[in-house]
């Protein structure tokens, strides 16, 4: 940003999100000087600031959507946003995949004419201009553990938690059609209980939980949506009664469809079921842990 006059020979500008302050032409002053904290220049500074911070975090929202929901994105669109620094953030190093599934690059850059250059993992640096482009979730990657260890070579750093992120597949196999012990997951069940029976002093400090991981809280569930082969998902937890003011724990994982219907788990798809799983797990690391010999 440029340097704004405010008054008695100073200048304003943002540094890192931060109103800092000049003499007129001269070297960056250590703080802001006392008659500049109230002036109408760095107020509208710090607003800005904070627009930034939205837009950023807006930027970051809507790309891992893309992710998540392995959402087709327009290539001229990308292209299109990449000058700004907030958009190009959030979307440098993500995974892409092009006409080709089998072909993954990392995005490095992205040309005005509407072209991505990616290093794909071979390490060359190629250009895509395909009219769409897939963020994939990283458990529909083919060979993960190897697209994460080249990453770790060249040195790849997410905004976006893609390759690196927590990912969870049914069994091998497939769920069984009938439970061999009592209250075992099968493909005709509706619900998993891996992470049911985490204790919280209170509902209020586990729906904050919720929130605070990014998760929807709506009447006793904590939930997220996903789009997964086309349709949308929604995964939920049970988290307790709304108004309820003593002791809670996580309750069963479930997934419905568009339709509210409980989706059978042998039906649930491989992103919904990763996700759902990933909601549960991080709800339930946040329980309380029982010390002592009793525990």
């Amino acid at each position: 940003m440029t340097w704004l006059a405010a008054g008695e020979g100073y200048e304003i500008t943002l540094d890192e999100g931060r109103v800092v302050a000049r003499r007129a032409g001269g070297r960056q002053l250590k703080t802001l000087p006392k008659a500049l904290r109230d002036h109408p220049e760095a107020d509208r500074l710090r607003r800005l600031a904070e627009w930034l911070d939205r837009h950023a975090a807006a930027c970051m929202a809507q790309v891992d959507t893309w992710m998540v929901s392995s959402l087709p994105v327009p290539t001229e669109l990308i292209a299109r946003v990449w000058p700004d620094e907030a958009w190009q953030s959030a979307l440098r190093d993500m995974a892409v995949v092009g006409d080709d599934p089998d072909e993954v690059g990392f995005l490095r850059d992205a040309t005005t004419d509407g072209e991505l250059k990616v290093v794909n993992l071979d390490g060359e640096t190629v250009r895509l201009s395909p009219r769409t482009v897939t963020l994939p979730h990283p458990v529909l990657l083919p060979d993960l553990d190897d697209v994460r260890d080249f990453a770790a070579e060249l040195g790849i750093t997410q905004r976006v938690e893609q390759i690196h992120r927590a990912t969870w597949t049914r069994p091998e196999g497939g769920l069984p059609e009938t439970a061999t012990t009592p209250g075992t997951a099968t493909a005709g069940s509706t619900e998993v209980r891996d992470y049911a029976g985490g204790k919280f002093a209170s509902r209020f400090g586990l729906a904050a939980r919720a929130t605070a991981l990014g998760y929807r809280v709506s009447g006793g569930y904590a939930t997220c949506k996903v789009r997964d082969g086309g349709r949308g998902t929604e995964a939920s937890v049970w988290i307790g009664e709304p108004y309820w003011e003593g002791e809670s724990e996580t309750g069963s994982l479930s997934w419905h469809d568009e339709d509210g219907r409980a989706v059978r788990l042998g039906e649930v798809g491989p992103v919904a079921w990763s996700e759902g799983m990933r909601m549960a797990a991080a709800l339930y690391a946040g329980r309380t842990i029982e010390e002592g010999g009793d525990a």
